[in-house]
């Protein structure tokens, strides 16, 4: 305790007071009076130094408090209940070390992802990778024939082909993931949307010989972002012309109120396993009716664009009577 410099300054201005009141007392006043004078500084110094000592178990016991912190001992609970500066910045370090602990598990959770993205992206594309080198291997056969040589050329193009939209999707996702996407709040025109989301579908569309039936009123908008929100419609109108038989219909309904704008993509296909709807929209999933070239990123994808639009993607289904995807974007209420 003596080797704090501002308490050797204090006892010591301390003690020349007391000199001093001691001089003024056996000069001026009496012996009685400088008998009261060491009997109250003698005082004043003890309770000075039971004080003192107590400040400085209270600083020894914060100073271990944090040390346990660093070392990532987030349970201590250092409040006390009490009033006082040491009671306030006890509190203060409290609801740091909380603060500490739930970055810190954040942090791990953001590992786990990190870990299990990496797994799901190494797995998928091993089998393209593991497919290309086969075929790579066929085609460097001089005896292999004209017709097999385009086969396997058609085969590696069509893998490539997959990795790139793998890749990019993943890309995709991670900026939504980390925020760094920044989506346009502006007046989209949902009949507009539509035209973009089915224009591209279209040749699957007729290939399989489906039926497309829009609703809606003409003048339906919602604040959102054009481009991206088309993107995720592609990906649910996408799923649902895979998963419709031949012939088959597909319904585009949307429509708006007070509250929100509502779009509505249904089919008449296959429907999707109870046991699979709560998590659909999780990336890499694949339910029991996903075909063998599904990689399950696409209505993850479309749900993290959605919902970073503060909107609301829900699907309802049945297995053999289809599958209706809900989409609201709420209005902002003034």
């Amino acid at each position: 305790m003596l080797r704090n410099r501002e308490i050797r300054i204090y006892l010591v201005s301390l003690l020349l007071l007391i000199g001093v009141a001691s001089t003024v007392a056996v000069v001026f006043i009496s012996l009685e009076a400088l008998v009261l004078v060491v009997i109250l500084s003698i005082t004043l110094l003890l309770v000075t130094y039971r004080f003192t000592a107590w400040r400085y178990r209270e600083i020894d016991q914060l100073s271990s408090y944090l040390q346990e912190i660093s070392n990532g001992n987030y349970k201590l609970d250092v409040r006390d209940n009490r009033e006082g500066e040491l009671s306030l910045l006890k509190s203060q370090i409290y609801k740091v070390t909380k603060m500490l602990s739930e970055q810190g598990t954040h942090l791990e959770e953001d590992k786990q992802k990190l870990t299990d993205a990496i797994s799901d992206i190494s797995h998928q594309l091993k089998t393209p990778l593991t497919s290309m080198t086969v075929m790579a291997d066929l085609l460097s056969d001089p005896r292999l024939s004209d017709d097999k040589r385009q086969e396997f050329t058609h085969n590696v193009q069509v893998q490539l082909e997959r990795m790139e939209w793998l890749v990019s999707s993943l890309l995709k996702l991670s900026k939504i993931d980390a925020g760094t996407i920044h989506f346009k709040q502006e007046p989209v025109s949902v009949p507009a949307l539509i035209q973009a989301v089915t224009e591209p579908m279209l040749v699957p569309i007729d290939i399989k010989m489906q039926r497309l039936q829009i609703t809606g009123e003409r003048d339906v908008t919602f604040e959102g972002d054009m481009k991206w929100t088309t993107e995720a419609l592609i990906n649910i109108l996408k799923n649902c012309v895979e998963h419709t038989p031949e012939q088959g219909e597909l319904f585009i309904d949307f429509s708006e109120n007070t509250l929100y704008t509502e779009i509505v993509i249904r089919d008449t296909g296959s429907g999707i396993a109870k046991q699979d709807v709560p998590y659909i929209f999780q990336r890499f999933y694949k339910g029991t009716n996903a075909s063998d070239d599904s990689v399950g990123i696409g209505l993850a994808m479309a749900h993290s664009i959605i919902t970073s639009q503060q909107g609301e993607l829900t699907v309802r289904s049945e297995r053999g009577a289809g599958t209706a995807f809900q989409v609201r974007f709420y209005k902002a209420i003034v």
